[in-house]
């Protein structure tokens, strides 16, 4: 779909096609739709981050909180969303070895404890063995510092997302 088209579309419509661009998020959505008209892909996406960036640090960590543990218990018993398996399911996560999927959910466990919210990381940008790696990593982070790399994270993931949707054009005349 075009820009065009995107901001055509109602109120519900908006919602149902982007209100998991931020994670069983619809009311950003909800929120970004107000501010059509967009003159482009890139003025969607700025609209989607502003309204993450604008959030209190408890809504950021609520928006953070809507992400499933990687290759975790909703992962397993088939009940992510379409785009989270997708994602997941590329970067490997689907088809851990035994000892991987140990290790994952210990240190999910663990960041999890350490956090109060789930591990996020942009999944289509990485695999499983750089996935690992960076959760033992971002452990040792400190609070605010892990919050704000995850929040950067969402910002991937929406632009990804995002770019599923919407077809990259020129930008349209207001």
């Amino acid at each position: 779909m075009d820009i065009s088209k995107v901001n055509a579309l109602s109120y519900e419509d908006f919602v149902d096609i982007f209100g998991n661009v931020v994670e069983k998020c619809p009311i950003i959505a909800a929120a970004v739709w107000s501010r059509r008209p967009f003159v482009s892909l890139s003025a969607l996406e700025t609209a989607f981050s502003e309204f993450v960036d604008a959030l209190p640090e408890s809504g950021k960590e609520g928006i953070l909180r809507c992400h499933p543990d990687l290759a975790g218990r909703d992962l397993q018993r088939g009940t992510l969303t379409r785009e989270s398996l997708e994602e997941q399911a590329g970067a490997g996560l689907d088809a851990l070895e035994s000892a991987e999927a140990s290790c994952m959910a210990q240190l999910n466990k663990e960041y999890k404890e350490r956090f109060r919210f789930p591990f996020v990381i942009c999944a289509r940008m990485n695999d499983k063995t750089n996935i690992l790696r960076q959760l033992s990593e971002r452990c040792q982070n400190e609070c605010t510092v892990e919050r704000a790399h995850s929040i950067e994270e969402v910002k991937k993931i929406c632009h990804l997302r995002l770019q599923d949707l919407v077809c990259h054009d020129a930008p349209n005349k207001l």
